[in-house]
């Protein structure tokens, strides 16, 4: 089934490798030598987990609903304006970065301020496209791939 998730994720533009090269840009200072290839591979395997896949299916749903304009008032208004105090979108991905302790919190709290990579492109394209959860799934996938890695290197170092 991970593959029909990143077939979905690539479907809303997202690429396991634009997902790769921000947690690699979050490990650079700690894990130098890291490579793209294990990113992407600490990426895929975030999103092997049936939680994560679960998360991503429930937020890009929502996402293409609110396109359609399918949901309810206000929650349609909610979702299509990415209203600031809604928070859902948010409660969603801490699921997914709940696996990694805090180090993925952390990770995912920065990457939602900052919108570095595919997390902005998808934050600022609002003209075609709802990316309410996505954006935040994906900040959420990177969180936890870097904090997958931060315990594996926190390991390796003992």
């Amino acid at each position: 089934m991970s593959q029909d998730i990143i077939d979905l994720l690539r479907s809303r533009g997202v690429e396991v490798k634009e997902i790769a090269e921000i947690v690699r840009e979050l490990q650079r200072p700690y894990s130098p030598t890291l490579t793209i290839l294990e990113c992407m591979e600490a990426v895929e395997s975030v999103i092997r987990k049936r939680e994560v896949q679960y998360a991503i299916m429930t937020g890009i749903a929502l996402d293409v609903l609110a396109e359609q304009k399918k949901l309810p008032y206000p929650l349609q208004e909610i979702i299509e304006k990415d209203e600031p105090l809604y928070g859902m979108d948010e409660v969603l991905a801490f699921g997914i970065t709940n696996m990694y302790g805090t180090i993925g919190i952390t990770n995912f709290g920065f990457l939602d301020k900052q919108k570095r990579g595919i997390i902005g492109q998808l934050n600022a394209n609002k003209k075609n496209h709802v990316n309410t959860f996505l954006d935040d799934l994906v900040a959420a996938i990177a969180a936890a791939a870097s904090a997958k890695i931060a315990h594996q290197c926190r390991k390796l170092s003992r």
